[in-house]
């Protein structure tokens, strides 16, 4: 057993608004240059819908993600080494920026440089690509804001996948329509796809923390991790020729702050913490053989950070005990491994996210209270839902419906339960009964989801730089301090041993 930590994310789609701010915020910070202007490392997307881009999946049409074979071994969907080798000059599988979308601005200048005329002067849009001024904008990050569109375009939604043509066209009905939003972001999978599929072995996990990155320096544009990639969270820069996704703020997570899209969160969804994992039991958790079962093989590699043998494994693993201690505390451990009401984003990819999500219950809620539901014991029945059980299930558990039911009723007995403790005045217990929860589970699931405090919902220990760099290189150089203690000056000699850089340097022009 060899353990490793990792900081996940849960997102609760129940608290979310859909106001964007995350992805505002990222964009500003990230991503708000040349090259990158059509690329949003966080999106808000609301389903049913295609996304963006455009159909990101459908693993048929973009490959990808792993595949498994006859003899148990997986491998990614595009192909081997071998397949890779033979198309890198032409890859099949690659979106074009129609599928992303042109990205415009408009021509402000003209508000006021306008002369005067009849009519009120107007800003165009121009294409932060080419320049030009375009005619018509044909799509965008966001184009299927709140059910924008003819739903014969949304129905592509690969999540409809094992509905009936009936039950689809009922659902395309104005009176039978449900909308949810699903903010995404990269993975920061167990297992990535992105890594095996780079030819330049350019993209890496950070084992102190998990966090997928792409070193800018071996990276050669190659683009086979943007098709690799299932959740198409990997951007080309086409002014730098370099790949770019997501870094989960790691600058800021080092020093034990939330990223800028849970900091900014205005409905506060976003939790952030620790997760233990046996990194040996990847490649099996990866490689069972039905899809329903992998959600079930991710939970099992998770470790519980209270128990003994674990801790001490973790120790000789050389995990720092201020990490074991915020695993302990983890909001997503709570989340995802305790009460399982949290659950993993398409599992069916065998990229093992790390990226979970609550799934919404508000619809359910409101339906129930209107009197449009049945009821099933306590709460209400979960099977004549508003937003269809097998929808949700093929979207975060690959069809299984049982864990699906059992987070949304977890989330229905707590919410009848306090109200009954604040309206009635009398302990439920028969609603934790049913559900399978105790009154001490519920409490700190009430406290955990409802009315988090900041440092509940971001446990992030700093990361040690001991463990994060190899001190060896710079031995009798530099000692353990803050900030830029250890600087070498402005020149390129040193007194002192240091560890090699080699650097391309890359010059765009404006």
């Amino acid at each position: 057993m060899k353990i490793r930590a990792q900081i996940g994310m849960v997102l609760n789609l129940d608290k979310c608004i859909g106001c964007h701010t995350c992805s505002v915020t990222c964009k500003n910070v990230w991503t708000n240059r040349p090259g990158v202007e059509y690329a949003w490392f966080n999106n808000v997307e609301s389903k049913p819908g295609i996304g963006y881009p455009k159909e990101w999946e459908n693993q048929e049409k973009w490959q990808g993600g792993w595949t498994r074979r006859a003899d148990g071994s997986i491998v990614p969907k595009q192909g081997g080494k071998w397949q890779l080798l033979m198309k890198i000059f032409a890859n099949p599988h690659l979106p074009e920026i129609d599928d992303y979308y042109e990205p415009f601005t408009f021509d402000y200048d003209h508000l006021q440089s306008a002369p005067e005329m009849k009519h009120t002067p107007t800003a165009r849009p121009r294409s932060l690509i080419t320049g030009k001024r375009m005619e018509k904008i044909e799509w965008g990050p966001n184009w299927e804001e709140i059910l924008g569109g003819e739903f014969a375009k949304r129905s592509k939604d690969a999540n409809f996948n094992g509905f009936e043509a009936a039950q689809k066209a009922m659902v395309g009905e104005f009176e039978n329509t449900f909308m949810m939003y699903l903010p995404r972001l990269c993975e920061h999978c167990l297992n990535p796809a992105c890594v095996a599929s780079c030819p330049s072995g350019s993209i890496y996990k950070r084992e102190e923390d998990g966090i997928v990155l792409i070193d800018q320096d071996k990276c050669r544009g190659w683009r086979m991790c943007v098709s690799g990639c299932p959740y198409k969270k990997i951007y080309y820069n086409w002014k730098s020729g370099k790949a770019e996704k997501c870094i989960f703020c790691y600058p800021r997570i080092e020093a034990g702050q939330p990223t800028v899209c849970s900091e900014t969160c205005v409905g506060r969804i976003r939790y952030l913490g620790v997760l233990l994992y046996d990194a040996d039991r990847i490649q099996e958790a990866a490689s069972v053989p039905n899809e329903m079962d992998l959600y079930k093989a991710q939970i099992d590699l998770f470790l519980d950070p209270h128990d003994p043998a674990v801790i001490a494994q973790a120790r000789a693993d050389g995990i720092p005990d201020n990490w074991l201690e915020a695993a302990r505390h983890s909001p997503v451990y709570k989340m995802a491994v305790d009460w399982k009401v949290a659950l993993p984003l398409h599992p069916e990819y065998r990229t093992l996210p790390m990226v979970w999500y609550v799934p919404p219950l508000s619809p359910i809620t409101a339906a129930a209270n209107a009197g449009h539901l049945g009821g099933n014991g306590e709460i209400p029945d979960v099977s004549q839902l508003r937003i269809p059980v097998k929808y949700l299930a093929n979207l975060l558990t690959a069809g299984d419906t049982v864990p699906v039911v059992r987070a949304l009723e977890r989330m229905l007995a707590m919410r009848s339960y306090q109200r009954a403790k604040h309206v009635d005045g009398v302990i439920n217990q028969d609603v934790l009964d049913q559900v399978g929860m105790s009154v001490r589970e519920v409490e700190d699931m009430y406290q955990t989801m409802a009315i988090a405090n900041y440092e509940d919902r971001f446990v992030i220990p700093t990361t040690h730089r001991e463990y994060a760099e190899n001190t060896f290189n710079i031995k009798g150089g530099c000692g353990f301090t803050f900030g830029n203690g250890c600087s070498e000056g402005q020149t390129e000699t040193s007194l002192f041993g240091s560890e090699k850089k080699r650097t391309i340097p890359i010059k765009a022009g404006v």
